[in-house]
């Protein structure tokens, strides 16, 4: 009787084994990549291989598998997700909470949002679908109430699927700006006292399996208040006396050329520069490049430090943007300039003129005030070249020479070659 019963389990363990075996063959065979197919590892169990991706794509999308994952969760990198199928609209829903993806470009935390659904619907080679993405129900802006935090952003994307990469195009919907930042960035505590106004909305490319990404923000009629940006009308720094410089004195254009040319045309926010900025890390794959505004960098200084993180940049945007409406333009340059890092633990116009030039910064000559606006990207390492050879970056130095505003052709061109043959003692 033992025999047998011994027989009977091994014969078992066997048939479990072969069945095991011929699934992970035949899964292997389905999902085998092509010639030349874009193919990524995959585990099952303890045996690896090589899957081709559009053909997973195409598998796991087709009007007769999509249906049998109807009630599925699956661990992923990005979080969670619960998979459902629509009949009616014949394509599945990905439901994903919390839900976070690692963007180097956009900084050295994950970019993280409580709920993001979409679906997906394939035809042929193209993809097609919807986005929402939720905040968590506690992160309602000072003046939006529940109607944001229960409330979600909307989009739609579409994409075509080759055997060598996807190709997406996202398209958000124009939303409250307020509802953007309870979706992306739902614990800022000055979410609980903001009053956010205005709209965004966003289009996007994303390439796979390159991961190149290019975005679109278009941002109407944004406003902030009650942060209490007010009471910097008449602060002073920390850093020594306020250089009381003009808005046309050489200092005060030459920073404006090195750090922020549209500054007397922006809202406290630029776009263009932004985008670039994007562009710029994406491919580089981390936050070399911030895209910050004066307007911003004050912020930074002042008030939220200078994290490289996505929180961060979105903290300070706030704080630009009432400080353009509560300050104005001209306090907040004064501000930057008395507040700017200028390098050898020094900081504001003043103290490093007298310390780099021995002189103050309303006498600086034009090329001293190049030399000092152009120090302004890295200032420790600025100061470290000036005193390794003699000189600080001079093609740096030219290109803030010539983004300066407002001066004659032979007035520049005597300033570029000033700035050109500078040699000033290094500190």
């Amino acid at each position: 009787m033992k025999k047998t019963l011994r027989l009977v389990a091994f014969m078992l363990l066997a048939l479990v084994l072969t069945a095991a075996v011929a699934v992970l063959l035949i899964v292997k065979l389905v999902l085998a990549p092509e010639k030349g197919e874009w193919s990524t590892r995959a585990q099952l169990g303890p045996v690896s291989f090589d899957v081709g991706v559009p053909t997973a794509v195409r598998l796991l999308t087709s009007h007769w598998f999509a249906p049998q994952l109807d009630g599925r969760v699956v661990d992923t990198r990005f979080g969670t997700v619960r998979m459902r199928w629509l009949a009616q609209t014949n394509a599945l829903e990905l439901d994903c909470a919390p839900c976070s993806v690692d963007v180097p470009a956009l900084g050295s935390q994950p970019v993280r949002v409580e709920r993001l659904v979409g679906t997906v619907r394939r035809d042929a080679s193209q993809l097609s679908g919807t986005l929402v993405a939720t905040p968590p129900a506690s992160a309602a802006p000072g003046n939006a109430g529940a109607s944001v935090a229960n409330s979600g952003l909307r989009g739609r994307w579409d994409g075509r699927l080759s055997s060598t990469a996807l190709q997406l195009n996202i398209d958000m919907q124009d939303g409250p700006l307020a509802q953007w930042y309870a979706v992306l960035v739902p614990g800022l505590p000055e979410l609980q006292r903001a009053r956010i106004g205005g709209t965004m909305a966003l289009r996007g490319q994303f390439a796979l399996p390159a991961r190149s990404f290019s975005l679109q923000p278009q941002i109407a009629h944004f406003t902030v208040a009650g942060l209490g940006t007010e009471a910097l009308l008449d602060a002073r720094s920390s850093c020594g006396a306020s250089a009381r410089l003009a808005n046309d004195s050489w200092l005060a254009r030459a920073v404006l050329a090195a750090e922020d040319q549209r500054f007397f045309t922006h809202a406290g926010y630029d776009l263009t520069e932004l985008t670039a900025s994007i562009d710029h890390n994406q491919q580089s794959g981390r936050a070399e490049r911030g895209g910050s505004t004066l307007s911003q960098q004050l912020a930074k200084l002042l008030v939220t430090g200078d994290a490289r993180t996505a929180e961060r940049k979105l903290r300070e945007l706030l704080y630009a943007v009432e400080m353009e409406q509560t300050l104005g333009k001209a306090r907040i340059l004064q501000h930057y300039l008395d507040n700017a890092p200028w390098g050898a633990n020094l900081c504001g116009a003043e103290a490093a003129s007298r310390h780099y030039f021995q002189r103050s910064a309303a006498r600086l000559e034009p090329a001293q005030a190049v030399w000092l606006a152009a120090m302004l990207r890295n200032p420790q390492a600025a100061v470290a070249q000036w005193q390794r050879d003699g000189a600080i970056d001079t093609a740096r130095a030219t290109w803030v020479a010539e983004g300066i505003r407002g001066i004659p052709r032979r007035q520049r061109e005597a300033l570029l070659k000033s700035v050109a043959a500078a040699k000033f003692a290094p500190p």
